[in-house]
């Protein structure tokens, strides 16, 4: 049975912590402790390496300190930090004073509750900024540090095996694209045969340089009018744009932020694909791949790879073996788009024994379905925490109330 707690005392958020706006000099970084909005994950999903440092100095951060991506705070984009460092003007530095825990306050700011808060009081409409007196006008109610540490120790249980399940993952990938290279770049199972030239180098004897669309179909998509809302609903047509793979990372899709209808495909330029299909975002950004676990479709800023004669994971893993390849390949002036025909016309290199293909695919596949279940599995922990958080925060819930 679950009990509530006692109301605790509302305060702003400001009685609890701080912005940092103490500077260091970027020589003093690397690209794994410079935090931009661009490499902070949406979704609390932590960080990625930057791509790029600035010259002078920024924003310096130390371990448990919490930084925020301040541009379209709905993304959800939230880090705890484990390390020193340095950040962005547009990424927020929260350092925690001595009344809380700096774990307890990152759950505190992890809640869906913040991030409306902030929204609400954003400034600007295609790229909203949170206004930072307003973040700090946030009423919260906190309970004891002893309580803090129970709650906080809970909910990092949680994360800790979100974060165990997805470095399996990333070693699984790495597993699997080294397989790739080692089978269609680098040759090795067949070193000891005889090998040709070829246009692309020396290959396999019996092998061949192929262009993609002759092992697979090359499908765009479109996007149906936005003016009727009838093309629209929350449950038809799966429909997917850079933006949902932006903020999932997922390596299997099945379902965009919304669907189209029956109507609002037919009146559009949107193509259903079949599971299996290879999602490629070929615009805004370039690069983007994920596998469709059902049938569905995209907007137009895709350029989507078919199964004909190779596989789902060939093709997968033929796109992240040459998704830097294609960008220097693409044109456009506002932005860098690849074509269907500069898709269509990329090279690979296949053997005339479709027998080998298949072999791979198994291979791989049983690669590919291990990380699908730990996907799921981090979907299931993710919903779990996020539908625990603000209950347990509220103090409607007790630690002691969770058999976990």
């Amino acid at each position: 049975m679950i009990k509530r707690t006692a109301k605790f005392s509302f305060m702003e958020l400001r009685e609890y912590c701080k912005y940092r706006n103490e500077r260091i000099n970027s020589s003093e970084l690397d690209t794994s402790n410079y935090i931009s909005t661009e490499n902070i994950l949406p979704n609390k999903g932590g960080i990625a390496n930057a791509t790029s440092i600035p010259s002078g100095n920024v924003v310096r951060y130390d371990k448990g300190n919490i930084l925020i991506s301040n541009i379209r705070p709905y993304f959800k984009k939230i880090w705890l930090a484990d390390k020193s460092g340095g950040c962005s003007a547009d990424v927020l530095c929260i350092k925690a004073k001595d009344n809380i825990s700096s774990k307890y306050l990152y759950y505190l700011l992890s809640q869906q509750s913040f991030f409306d808060y902030v929204m609400a009081g954003a400034k600007g409409c295609k790229m909203p900024r949170g206004d930072k007196s307003h973040i700090m006008d946030w009423e919260v109610n906190v309970p004891s540090i002893t309580e803090q540490k129970r709650i906080a120790d809970f909910l990092s249980s949680l994360d800790d095996k979100i974060e165990l399940n997805r470095r399996i993952n990333d070693n699984l990938e790495q597993q699997a694209q080294a397989l790739f290279k080692s089978w269609f770049v680098d040759f090795e199972p067949f070193k000891d045969g005889e090998f040709v030239d070829s246009e692309l180098g020396m290959i396999p004897k019996g092998w061949r340089v192929v262009c993609l669309d002759e092992i697979c179909d090359v499908v765009g998509g479109g996007t149906p009018s936005k003016s009727n809302p009838k093309y629209y609903c929350n449950n038809g047509i799966s429909w997917i744009t850079p933006k949902d793979l932006s903020i999932t990372h997922a390596k299997f899709t099945s379902k965009g932020e919304i669907d189209i209808t029956d109507n609002g495909y037919s009146n559009s330029s949107a193509k259903l694909m079949p599971c299996g299909s290879v999602l490629f975002s070929s615009r805004a950004p370039i690069g983007y791949i994920s596998i469709a676990t059902r049938n569905l479709c995209t907007n137009q800023g895709f350029k989507s790879l078919v199964p004909k004669i190779a596989g789902t994971c060939f093709l997968y893993l033929y796109l992240k073996e040459n998704t830097n390849a294609i960008e220097s390949q693409a044109s456009g002036s506002t932005f860098k788009e690849a074509s269907g025909s500069l898709i269509k016309a990329q090279k690979a290199i296949i053997p005339n024994d479709l027998q080998i293909l298949n072999k791979f695919e198994e291979t791989s596949n049983s690669i590919f379905e291990s990380q699908k279940n730990l996907e799921n599995q981090i979907c299931l922990l993710q919903t779990l925490r996020d539908s625990l958080l603000p209950r347990i925060m509220s103090g409607e819930l007790k630690i002691n109330d969770l058999n976990c």
